[in-house]
């Protein structure tokens, strides 16, 4: 994928990870960002990027999302959702719905959507944002885990379905990041700049997986342990 030149779509592009791509794919040459939000109000306003209003649950918005963005070749599927909690809990399968209805089900719709673009466009690139939480699940996070399990497979699905109109499609991986999203978690965290460019790097490459960052890196080689991280581990 030429990041060059590029007309890109971003889900949940008003702040966070959605923020820094549009900011590093403009620094690398691309030549217009749709930065879609629920409110495109929220945007960040720059040169290159044109707000789009896009809730992802919403099937009338990205259909016209879709309509309106017709010259896209890359679509990063950013926009995502997350609750603490155990499957355990009281509310638990109202939580996992909310949650799976926006990390898997939101992806899918739009992949379905944009897919077709992709192909007139020359086939392009689809990037999930996906998670460490994709292959552990200690419970903190349920049910997000479990939807990163989901769109994990999905986005496997999806490189195989795409591969005949020639789309890219590649899974980001990363644990902890200094985002809205984590700022409750006292623990070590990248960069979104560091982790968009890593996945920039990689999508440049034609790379099929980032795992951007080390504690990520080491819970993927750990799959093939005798006990893999995904496992409890001995105290």
């Amino acid at each position: 994928m030429k990041i060059e030149n590029a007309v890109v779509l971003i889900t949940g592009a008003n702040r966070g990870i959605g923020l820094a791509f549009a900011r590093e794919l403009l620094a690398r040459g691309a030549r217009k960002v749709y930065a879609g939000a629920r409110d495109p109000a929220t945007v960040t306003p720059q040169p290159g990027v044109q707000a789009l209003r896009l809730d992802v649950n919403n099937p009338a918005d990205v259909a016209a999302a879709a309509a309106e963005a017709h010259d896209v070749t890359l679509v990063i599927n950013n926009a995502g959702i997350a609750q603490p909690g155990g499957f355990m809990a009281a509310d638990s399968e109202e939580v996992a719905r909310r949650i799976f209805d926006t990390n898997v089900f939101a992806v899918l719709r739009v992949s379905k959507a944009f897919a077709p673009i992709l192909a007139a466009n020359g086939g392009g690139a689809l990037l999930n944002v996906l998670s460490v939480a994709s292959w552990v699940n200690g419970g903190e996070l349920a049910a997000y885990s479990a939807s990163k399990s989901a769109a994990w497979s999905l986005t496997n699905a999806l490189r195989h379905e795409l591969a005949a109109q020639k789309t890219q499609v590649l899974g980001l991986h990363m644990a902890y990041v200094d985002t809205d999203l984590t700022r409750g978690f006292d623990v070590p965290k990248s960069s979104p700049e560091q982790i968009v460019q890593r996945a920039l790097d990689g999508l440049a490459a034609g790379a099929d997986e980032v795992l951007a960052d080390e504690l990520t890196q080491h819970v993927k080689l750990s799959m093939t342990a005798t006990r893999p991280s995904y496992l409890p581990q001995p105290a």
